[in-house]
């Protein structure tokens, strides 16, 4: 039993687990965000375009009406096919499906960038070029020159 409690303390405090805790809480929030702006947002302006203040109930069908007792107290739900609160749900998961391609798009073009950058400090720095020396004058232009120069001294 020792064993198994020391290898779950390990499993649990590794760094990909809590990595992927604070990614489902992440998530769990950004839900709630995308779903505050499709229900909110979204839906209205669909059933204002369509006819109806409230989209989502007017594509629900009622298969089966909810039956009420004397007191107004629901006594059976019925049935509902909800193609509203369908549609909804998918019109969120393109929003997340979306900001997710980007993030992705983006962490993959900032890996790419280091990877660049790494690749380019990886890469010996090219020597610097040295001026090429002169071409030492040949046997014939040093004679000619030490001629020029007897002849300017016996003026």
């Amino acid at each position: 039993m020792k064993k198994f409690i020391s290898e779950f303390k390990a499993f649990i405090n590794r760094g990909n687990v809590i990595d992927m805790a604070i990614g489902v809480i992440i998530a769990t929030a950004f839900g709630a965000i995308t779903n505050a702006l499709v229900n909110n947002i979204f839906m209205p302006l669909i059933g204002l375009v369509t006819g109806g203040t409230d989209f989502t109930d007017k594509l629900n069908w009622v298969v089966v009406a909810p039956t009420y007792d004397e007191a107004g107290a629901v006594v059976d739900a019925g049935v509902t096919i909800g193609f509203g609160t369908l549609l909804s749900a998918v019109i969120n998961f393109i929003i997340i499906a979306f900001i997710c391609f980007m993030i992705v798009k983006a962490f993959n073009k900032a890996a790419k960038k280091a990877e660049e950058l790494k690749k380019k400090e990886e890469e010996p720095a090219p020597e610097p070029e040295t001026p090429a020396a002169p071409p030492a004058p040949t046997e014939a232009e040093l004679l000619a020159e030490i001629r020029d120069l007897l002849k300017n001294r016996a003026e």
